[in-house]
């Protein structure tokens, strides 16, 4: 979609499929404006055709090599997104009961999904073995013997990797770094041949492999290059002790632009990565690769609609009907996200706002200092909102979360309807007195 050029156009760079039209703003072919119209705000937007280009950046890159793609379900789980990677082909990375529910539930094939995550659950154990999931990837020895126990009264044989710690610094904020030694993700580089030589001797498991995720939002090769080095140590190590493997698996963390980040392009990933397997040797493995922002992150949008303006003595706010309930990273990452107006003005009665919301916590905002020309009743939307927003929404405040919408051309699908107090308080009993 050709992006008209408007004061906001570097915020929409790298955003496909999101574009000034005629003085709005559009996803693909269609209004924002009308969108609000019709679901109301707030609302999750998301473009198909963007998520589909996302998606076969990766399988391009990975066309003719010996690469598995397994989308982090976390990013984002509405199934009938979860439906359209299935349909595109791609496995799935799941961290609890609830995201294989979901991933089966959208025709996802059991026989491509990876159960990653730090504390699972007998229950979950039980549920996935029986789905027939394609590997566990196990973060300590006591998962191990839970999962080999598990197994046993299943009546199967888990195949499993070992999720390792490699302290590498993915230089990221500290709450999405995950492979310092500090973090409580994986088992230490240190005790990783212990865990291994120990997995070797349990009955039902069956190891199948080596795992290693270093944190979310990357925008540098070299932490991924310095924890697959790290890995690749181990791996020789694991060949001396007779256990052979038949994956790498890399993780995923592959950052986006919010602002003006340049990450790599799953190609340059992939080719540096594959590159130093086969310096190593072992270009013969099939090597597993779970990315979810990356995939889903630029083609999302948050609309909501201008409640108040109000000035203190030192700032101007600009209080709008979605917040951290809808979009939690900024008052948990102090995370910075783009926001444009649906139909920008000419800019001559622009302020600086603060963009927040109406909970009742100081945390909640979306945008702060942010130039912008705006009236009551407005629409704005927060860009890059395709990952991590939906699927950390709350209901604090008993706010009910809002709609999703899937875009796709002229076309806009309800994907997920608009909450209600009484949907919130369907499982809550009075007391009888």
């Amino acid at each position: 979609m050709p992006q008209h050029s408007t004061p906001y156009s570097d915020e929409l760079a790298g955003h496909p499929q999101i574009a000034y039209r005629n003085g709005q703003l559009m996803v693909e072919a269609v209004p924002v404006a009308e969108l609000a119209q019709r679901f109301g705000t707030p609302l999750y937007v998301y473009s198909r055709a963007a998520i589909e280009q996302a998606a076969r950046a990766y399988q391009n890159a990975a066309q003719g090599k010996r690469v598995a793609l397994r989308y982090a379900v976390k990013a984002n789980s509405n199934v009938a997104i979860l439906q359209l990677l299935a349909h595109c082909d791609w496995g799935f990375d799941i961290v609890s009961g609830g995201e294989l529910a979901r991933v089966l539930a959208a025709g996802g094939d059991p026989g491509k999904i990876v159960f990653s995550g730090v504390g699972k659950t007998s229950a979950e154990m039980r549920s996935a073995l029986q789905a027939g999931v394609q590997c566990f990837n196990v973060e300590s020895q006591s998962e191990l013997r839970r999962l080999s126990q598990v197994a046993g009264e299943v009546g199967v044989t888990a195949p499993v990797s070992l999720r390792i710690n490699p302290d590498v610094d993915a230089r990221t904020h500290p709450y999405i770094s995950t492979g310092l030694k500090s973090n409580k993700f994986g088992i230490a580089q240190g005790l990783a041949l212990r865990a291994y030589l120990d997995a070797a001797l349990l009955p039902n498991l069956h190891i199948v492999g080596i795992d290693c995720h270093i944190g979310s939002q990357i925008t540098q090769l070299e932490p991924y290059l310095d924890a697959l080095d790290r890995v690749l140590e181990l791996v020789h190590e694991l060949e001396h002790h007779g256990i052979m493997l038949e994956h790498i698996d890399l993780g995923g963390g592959l950052g986006i632009r919010y602002a003006e980040e340049t990450p790599p392009t799953p190609v340059a990933l992939m080719s540096a990565l594959l590159d130093r397997l086969e310096r190593a040797g072992q270009g013969h493995r099939q090597v597993m690769m779970e990315p979810g922002r990356s995939v889903v992150g630029n083609a999302g949008l948050l609309l909501s609609e201008v409640i108040t303006l109000k000035s203190s003595l030192e700032r101007h706010f600009a209080v709008v009907d979605a917040a951290m309930n809808d979009l939690m990273r900024p008052a948990l990452y102090e995370a910075w996200q783009a926001i444009v107006p649906v139909r920008p003005r000419d800019g001559t009665q622009a302020l600086r706002y603060d963009v927040v919301g109406p909970v009742c916590e100081s945390g909640d905002w979306l945008g702060r200092a942010r130039e912008l020309d705006l009236r009551e009743g407005d629409l704005l939307a927060v860009l890059s909102a395709g990952a991590y927003a939906m699927a950390m929404a709350s209901n604090y405040n008993t706010r009910p979360r809002a709609a999703e919408i899937l875009v796709d051309g002229a076309e806009a699908h309800l994907i997920r309807e608009r909450e209600t107090v009484e949907h919130l308080m369907a499982g809550e009993q009075l007391l009888v007195f």
